[in-house]
């Protein structure tokens, strides 16, 4: 059978779970994005720009399991360079398709238009070299090949991929043998490990599971909890990863954030004498500048392609085999530990008065829903959301590692399509909204019906707790935020809030929940120099460690 090599491309893809493409049309995309249209399984989602388009796709791929997404060359390829390392640094599945020149233009190395007029073409792959797991220039020869070992090594690393896709390729028609097919996960043997680990746990008698995102990033969700129900070893997690384990398992203890965590999860964890690190890195965001009290050398580290247990260092066994093989484990945990104290409902005064960061989230607590995905823009939203206790069927996504101001509102438009049918929830402030707010229009166009709560304190209140809590730069434009929604052409699809107490806030949530199928936007006042207790010390702890 023939078929154009966008076609085969766009086949593979939704063979590989994806249905939604998001990116922005160019020249040397568009006939290429006339396959996207006319295929029965793939639906075209333009975004506003680039950066925004990554930050969608890597909502999309964090619940969907993969994406992609399509610019085109040079100035497309490179506004979304941000979004892509990020999903690399946080592992998520992202496949980048560029539509670049045709190949005739390439050879003859005419000076065209996104290129740095010098005749060369391979400058921007070169770039993505380090912020894509693997990378491909596509050929009429080379398509069956290239195209699935590319979505499988996405697949596999839980990272994002590079294609370099010319526009006279990609309608060029090739004969097509096979069909894409899911590579086979590498089955390796893990026994001496196991043995290790088990000789570890053997000898010790206050073992702890630190719990991260690569739990997540490989959905081990089961494996995780079938192996804490073995050998009844407490679980606790970072905030880079939060959602790894059932917060509502009876072995779960709580957030570990080094100095900053709750007394009794800091005591037991920093006195463990057996630490096995799962799925998680311990980044300065996640430990309050690396305070944990441990000895990171006494650390078991069980992550993909890393694993270190005293002198002994292994690289080359996936996350998936470590954790399986861990299942093998004989041992039963005797010890006592700390459990999760959830917060008590209706901890909090309602009143007229000005609302604090601190009742705002004890009210978003009890606001939360037991199937809720939550999103917590990093700032003010994530240090006071990370915090919440979730359900066991919640999810919750930040971007604590990456870090980069913005992601969550484009994010939430790719989570949300992703499920049409669990409510989003987008916790994020005014200074991270501006930087993205134009794919508010996107959502409005798609019909979709997130909760948006935008956190207006004036400013960045999280660079002012590390540096600069007066000076000009932390400093915003004051919008009119309740009016955007109107301007993106949603004035009669989107229900708008203004709050600036408790009494409003409670009003709203009710009116929340009593109108589920509508949009609703929230612009939340608060003062500027309020924050959560755990953006006070984190902020603290990266001016120190900055200076």
């Amino acid at each position: 059978m023939k078929k154009r090599v966008g076609e085969y491309l766009m086949d593979c893809l939704s063979e590989a779970g994806v249905n939604k493409v998001f990116g922005v049309p160019g020249d040397f995309n568009l006939a290429f994005l006339d396959d996207i249209i006319s295929h029965e399984n793939l639906d075209w989602v333009g975004n506003t720009n680039e950066l925004n388009a990554s930050y969608a796709t890597d909502g999309y791929a964090r619940l969907n399991g993969i994406a992609a997404m399509v610019t085109t060359f040079g100035v497309g390829e490179l506004s979304a360079v941000n979004g892509i390392a990020g999903s690399y640094a946080e592992r998520v599945p992202v496949i980048q398709i560029t539509g670049a020149p045709s190949t005739v233009v390439e050879n003859a190395g005419k000076y065209v238009h996104h290129s740095l007029g010098e005749g060369q073409f391979d400058n921007y792959r070169k770039m993505y070299e380090e912020i894509t797991t693997a990378q491909g220039y596509i050929t009429t020869e080379n398509a069956q090949q290239e195209i699935p070992r590319l979505i499988n090594a996405a697949l596999s690393e839980k990272r994002p991929v590079h294609i370099h896709l010319p526009i006279d390729v990609a309608q060029s028609e090739i004969e097509i043998t096979e069909g894409f097919k899911l590579a086979e996960p590498e089955q390796q043997d893990v026994s001496n490990i196991v043995k290790m680990v088990q000789e570890k746990l053997q000898s010790a008698k206050q073992p702890v599971i630190i719990a991260g995102h690569e739990i997540n990033s490989f959905k081990l969700h089961e494996q995780l909890n079938e192996f804490a129900q073995l050998t009844q070893i407490p679980v606790a997690q970072l905030s880079l990863g939060k959602g790894a384990f059932n917060e509502e398992s009876p072995l779960y203890m709580g957030i570990y954030d080094g100095s900053i965590a709750e007394e009794n999860i800091r005591n037991y964890v920093d006195n463990s004498d057996a630490i096995l690190n799962i799925g998680a890195k311990l980044t300065d965001s996640a430990t309050a500048g690396y305070s944990f009290g441990f000895d990171i050398d006494d650390v078991v580290m069980i992550n993909h392609y890393n694993f270190k247990l005293n002198e002994t260092k292994i690289f080359d066994i996936t996350l998936p085999n470590l954790i399986n093989g861990l299942l093998d484990v004989n041992y039963e945990n005797k010890a006592s530990y700390p459990k999760l104290k959830r917060a008590a409902k209706g901890n909090y005064t309602v009143n007229n008065e000005p609302l604090t960061q601190e009742t705002y989230f004890k009210m978003m607590q009890e606001f939360i829903g037991i199937d809720d995905v939550v999103l917590a823009e990093q700032g003010t939203s994530f240090f006071g959301a990370y915090d919440l206790n979730l359900y066991k069927d919640n999810t919750f996504i930040g971007q604590p590692l990456w870090g980069s101001i913005g992601y969550t509102l484009p994010a939430t438009l790719g989570t949300q399509l992703a499920d049409l049918y669990r409510r989003n929830i987008l916790l994020i402030g005014d200074g991270s909204l501006q930087l993205t707010a134009q794919d508010l229009s996107t959502m409005i166009r798609e019909d979709l019906k997130p909760v948006i709560f935008v956190i207006n304190n004036d400013g960045y209140t999280v660079e002012r707790k590390i540096h600069g809590e007066n000076q000009p730069y932390n400093d915003i434009q004051m919008w009119d935020y309740k009016l955007l929604p109107a301007v993106f052409g949603g004035k009669d699809k989107v229900a708008i809030h203004d709050v600036e107490t408790s009494e409003d806030l409670e009003k709203t949530l009710l009116n929340i929940n009593s109108k589920p199928n509508q949009m609703h936007f929230v612009e939340v006042k608060m003062a500027a120099s309020d924050a959560p207790v755990k953006l006070d010390a984190i902020g603290k702890a990266f001016s120190k460690q900055n200076s």
